[in-house]
């Protein structure tokens, strides 16, 4: 029964009129309405009485959700200088399609920490390239 009332906000939305407008017509008796408490329920026939449409013609439309992946890998690389640091972040820099790469750097450690966020494919062929720089 729930799904053949409707509150004024709800015909409001699928009229793409204000709430005041709705509750004028409520009040004038141009759109028949239920009081139910301090709101008022307006029966489906009554809005497609008001309208002349069966009232399933303003739904909204179902929304389409696409399916989003995202993958985070942290790469940690001990004893490595700064000058290898440089030419790694740069190259990575150069490479990243689709995925976002941050960089930390502690120098007295001689530690480089590499986050990579982005879709799980893109990350593996990341985490490749840097096993290969790291390789050369």
């Amino acid at each position: 029964m729930s799904q053949d009332l409707y509150s004024v906000e709800q015909v409001a939305d699928r009229l793409g009129l204000q709430v005041r407008t709705v509750r004028a017509y409520v009040r004038e008796g141009r759109l028949k309405a239920v009081r139910i408490g301090k709101q008022y329920r307006i029966a489906r026939e009554d809005l497609e009485a008001l309208t002349g449409r069966p009232a399933a013609s303003f739904d909204p439309a179902p929304v389409r959700r696409t399916r989003h992946v995202e993958a985070s890998s942290i790469v940690e690389i001990d004893a490595i200088g700064q000058e290898a640091v440089i030419r790694i972040v740069n190259a990575l820099l150069a490479v990243a399609r689709n995925c976002r790469v941050e960089t930390i750097y502690n120098e007295e450690r001689a530690h480089l920490k590499v986050i990579l966020v982005g879709a799980p494919e893109t990350n593996a062929d990341m985490l490749k390239f840097i096993h290969t720089l790291l390789e050369s």
